[in-house]
């Protein structure tokens, strides 16, 4: 039966990729707009402000991807998902792309039949523990109960971790996070687990966020990207350019504050990127201006980075591997050359 299962969902995606394939931008225009599966209500990534506005990075590269298109980065619906909805709500056309919230691996890749852009978010898994359970690191968690989302990365890696230690753990599982970091602060469980950024964005909300401490222990390499379906190369090369091109614009120190200005730069990569010298954007189907648009109206990669989860907001994350390879700090962001 779990056979059966597991084929039928197989040729559901791979019909809803074939009913698809190609046809992704057009039916985008025909929309007037770009809709973008997001994590369900992480602050500092995608979470809706009082007024319903959604807002956070996730959202942002969103936004983006409508800028490009449209030159408006207005022209966007924001669909928050959870982590079993996500994949069917990409499958079968509900959202045009999948922003950050999904893991690439191998599996995802080709079963799945999702193509990844580059990632806009390294990451990994942690632990989160009230610190008068006086726990120092991952290896004084034996026999503890942990709150975990069903059917995502994070749920296999704390078997594997904990198999690899010979450790035990009683695991509390449930499919919307919110809810689950619920019962984790009602005290179902004594440890919440999921990606490290998840983990900051959880305590954020919380009355008292010094009371929660995340161990210093990463168990997994989470890199965090935008997906679309397989088959339709002019989306995912629109998808995948725009993220590069917010990195590029911080490589080449363009702003949004100073990018009309850096139009006169005599730096052929930078008339490049902003359209001055024509090409890019009829290579990709888009006006020359598109990456322009992009940093205009949404900024580059590191504005966007300290504007929503940096040392500044409540999540006050360092930049770390999301930052620049330039930097000499560990950085992976990196942008092939455009041109």
């Amino acid at each position: 039966m779990r056979i059966f299962i597991a084929v039928a969902a197989l040729v559901f995606a791979a019909m809803s990729i074939t009913a698809y394939a190609g046809k992704t931008l057009d039916a985008i225009k025909k929309r007037g707009r770009v809709r973008c599966g997001v994590s369900n209500g992480l602050p500092g990534f995608s979470s809706p402000d009082s007024k319903g506005k959604w807002k956070g990075l996730d959202v942002d590269v969103c936004r983006a991807f409508a800028a490009a298109v449209f030159g408006d980065s207005k022209k966007i619906d924001v669909v928050g998902l959870s982590a079993q909805q996500r994949f069917t709500a990409l499958q079968s056309g509900e959202v045009d792309v999948l922003t950050r919230n999904t893991t690439h691996t191998l599996s995802r890749d080709t079963a799945l039949g999702l193509n990844f852009a580059p990632v806009n978010y390294y990451d990994g898994q942690g632990f989160l523990v009230r610190k008068a359970l006086g726990v120092k690191n991952a290896r004084g968690l034996n026999g503890a109960s942990i709150c975990v989302i069903q059917g995502t990365t994070n749920e296999r890696n704390l078997s594997d971790y904990f198999r690899k230690h010979k450790m035990k753990y009683k695991p509390v599982v449930m499919e919307n996070n919110n809810e689950l970091f619920k019962a984790f602060m009602a005290g179902r469980c004594d440890v919440f687990s999921t990606d490290a950024s998840g983990l900051a964005a959880q305590r954020s909300k919380t009355k008292k966020p010094s009371e929660l401490v995340i161990l210093p222990d990463i168990i997994s390499k989470e890199p965090l990207a935008p997906a679309v379906r397989h088959g339709d190369d002019e989306w995912l090369d629109i998808v995948k350019w725009t993220v590069y091109a917010m990195i590029a614009a911080e490589e080449m120190g363009i702003t949004s504050r100073n990018v009309k200005r850096m139009k006169k730069s005599s730096d052929p990569d930078v008339q490049r990127l902003l359209g001055v010298i024509k090409g890019n954007g009829k290579a990709i189907g888009l006006t020359e201006t598109w990456a322009y648009n992009i940093i205009k109206q949404v900024g580059n990669y590191g504005e966007s980075f300290e504007r929503n989860v940096g040392k500044n907001t409540p999540l006050k994350l360092a930049r770390g591997l999301n930052g620049l390879w330039t930097t000499g700090k560990n950085g992976l962001m990196y942008a092939p050359p455009l041109k």
